[in-house]
């Protein structure tokens, strides 16, 4: 279940960025202070709601147990078209590799293609992030470019750069009722 964030989810998020492997292709691995969480990355996950209607960032729990397995966002990029939101995601390790990735991602998609402006959904990670490009492929992203990021953070691997997937609108409705989208 996807849900948007409350102040009231602090501990979960400083828990989820505080694991050095969640964290290992957006920072090498150091977590986010929880100071920095606080006063800047929750309050910029809650703005979204107030000026980006229908985008931003949104929790997963579990439905079964409630419990909080990472997050998903659909927004548009700074600076970038917003007919073009970008698709990401971060899952405790517990919850890897159970298809959640995918299944969070596809259901973003179908949100972002139910605004009739939006043109193509995009997604971003490091070339070496084999993890990542395939949940980009399973939510049926096809790769558009090899890209050289300015990371701020040396991160092995960086140096073959990032990658962009993207889907279009019409790429969406051709999958969306075939049983490989189900």
């Amino acid at each position: 279940m996807l849900r948007e964030f409350t102040m009231a989810d602090l501990e979960v998020l400083v828990e989820l960025d505080s694991d050095p492997q969640v964290m290992h292709f957006i920072t090498n691995g150091v977590p986010t202070p929880r100071e920095e969480m606080r006063d800047e990355v929750l309050p910029a996950f809650l703005d979204y709601y107030r000026h980006t209607p229908g985008f931003g960032f949104w929790a997963a729990e579990s439905t079964k147990t409630g419990d909080f397995m990472g997050w998903f966002h659909l927004r548009p990029e700074p600076g970038a078209s917003p007919t073009e939101p970008e698709l990401g995601y971060r899952l405790a390790q517990r919850y890897w590799g159970l298809g959640l990735a995918t299944e969070g991602s596809r259901a973003l998609i179908s949100h972002a293609f139910s605004f009739p402006h939006i043109e193509r959904v995009i997604a971003n990670t490091m070339a070496v992030h084999v993890a990542s490009r395939k949940v980009m492929e399973n939510s049926g992203m096809r790769l558009v470019r090899t890209l050289q990021a300015d990371w701020p953070v040396h991160i092995p691997g960086d140096e073959q750069g990032d990658v962009q997937y993207a889907i279009t609108r019409a790429q969406w409705l051709a999958l969306k009722d075939t049983a490989s989208w189900m």
